[in-house]
């Protein structure tokens, strides 16, 4: 099996999304769409699947806030308890309106920081990582899609010349 890909390339976002649906409703499978900036409904014309980064978010926040009320716990009872304004402090439920705030914080500290990490592993994104744009002009003008060859390549090249594409190029990948 080679891995070869066709890039196509096109100029305007419109003429992209149409070639991106005749492309699928012609069951070919699309490797990559490059943008120089966000198209509002690409990824469901490409059929990608829904983000669970959502989800992820809400566990890190549990995991920050589980976090704070031990911390707190541990430092504001049971390691150093201080008698601040004549309020002791006996339990840590007596004086959690005073936590608050920083349950708060620290669940959105959390959160952010570790979604942000699972981000950039999740995408392959590590430091000193080589970028993978096939073409410099994607980040100014121009759209490149990638579309897996699987059969006649003279075919598909054929196919995509006919969905407004600028220039066409066969690669390895």
């Amino acid at each position: 099996m080679s891995n070869k890909v066709v890039q196509a390339m096109y100029n305007d976002d419109d003429i992209l999304m149409d070639a991106v649906k005749e492309v699928r409703a012609a069951n070919h499978h699309i490797e990559e769409v490059y943008t120089p900036f966000p198209v509002h409904g690409l990824d469901k014309a490409m059929g990608l699947k829904g983000t669970r980064i959502a989800i992820t978010a809400f566990m890190y926040g549990c995991v920050g806030f589980s976090f704070a009320v031990w911390m707190m716990n541990y430092m504001m009872i049971e390691q150093w308890p201080q008698d601040i304004g004549g309020k002791p402090s006996f339990t840590f439920f007596q004086n959690m309106p005073a936590f608050v705030p920083i349950m708060f914080e620290m669940s959105v500290f959390f959160a952010a920081h570790l979604m942000v990490i699972t981000f950039y592993m999740r995408s392959k994104l590590w430091p000193f990582k080589q970028a993978e744009n096939p073409d410099p002009r994607t980040t100014d003008d121009m759209f490149v899609m990638e579309v897996a060859v699987e059969g006649d390549e003279a075919e598909l090249v054929s196919f995509l010349e006919k969905t407004g594409t600028v220039e066409i190029k066969v690669t390895e990948k």
